[in-house]
């Protein structure tokens, strides 16, 4: 990300609002976007895990495929077994070019047999869509990049369900049954079954980039400003507060997940920290054949591991070696500073916590992914050196505890 006033690059349906409310707009992907608003970064990191921050996601891109016998074709075309993904369900998988290696990361959405939809990252929907029409069976689908017809908000905290509810129509109805990665609505809204009370037709999504509980709202463009004021003004009572992508960076880290083209790229995707998003038996090994697969080989492939440091310094990315018992031995991905943790007698405490401390005031901590050249169990202890310092670190299986994501949704 850089910071630019260029005016040739894409902008949300939000772009104004943005400049009004003093966000620092940068380049992100092509899109001119805020990395954070004059709350500042850390104060909006904190909203969304103690009430809520609403984000603007509107860089995102939805393509639509439809066709005979898609389900078959796009479960050989994602790393995710789709097979029984049931109309209502999302999934997270890549799309993997022959040598294993991303494409893209995604979200896949089943709405029937032969009518599915994918939302893949900014600007990605030609790259997609090319690729998917190199493999087997192409020649049925046909293929929709709904790039500028929609925009995206992403209403994320403990508190997103009490803020939201009365926002939407038939609240009872469409909030019933709405486990985790579920979805109502459609994309193509002028056919959505859901509404926000103001009519607003929408795709509702309890899905999202923080590991914490919300949701993703899909709409029109032109709704997208008065919809997010109303949010604001719903969420007043509980702290929420607009978040730039600086905070969405660091709570996605905290939360495990990673940022494509950075944490996954033009490597084999396997030996990570996201094997749920591979079709793995309980041997490890593949239940399904599908793009790449046969190039995944897990005994010759570096790994990608997560870390959590010791305070909340930062190194520079894919500068920054890794250190372990005195070799190199890769390089950092993703370093940021996730401040809703610290460390209590050695451990890692999060606000959400049940057994935190009283008083547990936590200065942050840096956390992300290293690829390195070898496996590391959790607790291994790396270095992390850039031009400026070296920093501390400890392999570990999870980083920021008690993530609401999963909860059930509760008045």
């Amino acid at each position: 990300m850089s910071s630019s006033t260029a005016t040739n690059l894409s902008k949300t349906a939000l772009h104004g609002l943005h400049v009004a409310l003093g966000g620092a707009m940068v380049d992100f992907g092509g899109w001119e976007m805020p990395l954070w608003y004059s709350t500042g970064a850390i104060k909006e990191h904190l909203a969304v895990l103690n009430g809520a921050g609403l984000f603007d996601t509107g860089h995102m891109t939805v393509v639509l495929a439809e066709g005979p016998q898609l389900r078959d074709f796009l479960n050989f075309a994602v790393t995710r077994d789709i097979s029984d993904l049931a109309p209502g369900r999302a999934a997270y998988g890549l799309i993997l070019d022959s040598q294993g290696q991303a494409v893209d990361d995604c979200l896949v959405y089943p709405f029937t047999e032969e009518r599915f939809a994918l939302v893949v990252n900014a600007g990605m929907g030609p790259t997609v869509i090319a690729h998917m029409k190199t493999l087997p069976g192409a020649d049925r689908v046909k293929w929709l990049d709904l790039a500028g017809r929609l925009a995206k908000l992403d209403l994320q905290g403990p508190a997103s369900f009490k803020i939201f509810k009365d926002l939407v129509a038939d609240a009872g109805e469409v909030f019933a049954k709405f486990p985790y990665f579920s979805f109502k609505g459609d994309f193509e809204l002028e056919a959505s079954s859901v509404r926000l009370a103001d009519g607003a037709p929408v795709l509702l999504s309890r899905t999202g980039y923080t590991g914490e509980l919300g949701f993703e709202i899909f709409l029109a463009p032109e709704r997208a400003e008065a919809v997010w004021r109303k949010i604001l003004e719903a969420g007043r009572d509980y702290g929420l507060l607009p978040c730039g992508l600086a905070a969405r960076d660091s709570l996605r880290a905290g939360a495990v997940l990673p940022l494509s083209h950075q944490d996954i790229g033009r490597w084999p995707f396997i030996n990570n920290p996201w094997p749920w998003a591979l079709p793995l038996d309980a041997k490890g090994a593949f239940t399904k054949k599908f793009m790449g697969s046969d190039a995944l080989d897990p005994e010759t492939a570096d790994h990608t591991l997560a870390f959590v440091g010791f305070d909340p310094r930062k190194v520079e990315v894919h500068e920054a070696k890794v250190i372990y018992e005195d070799q190199e031995i890769g390089l950092a991905l993703t370093a940021v500073a996730d401040m809703g943790i610290g460390r209590v007698d050695g451990r890692v405490v999060g606000l959400a916590s049940p057994d935190k401390p009283e008083g547990f005031a936590p200065k942050g901590l840096v956390c992300g992914f290293v690829k390195v050249n070898r496996r590391l169990e959790p607790g291994a202890i790396i270095y992390l050196k850039d031009a400026r310092r070296q920093l501390k670190a400890e392999i570990c299986a999870d980083i920021r505890p008690g993530r609401t994501a999963r909860r059930p949704l509760a008045a």
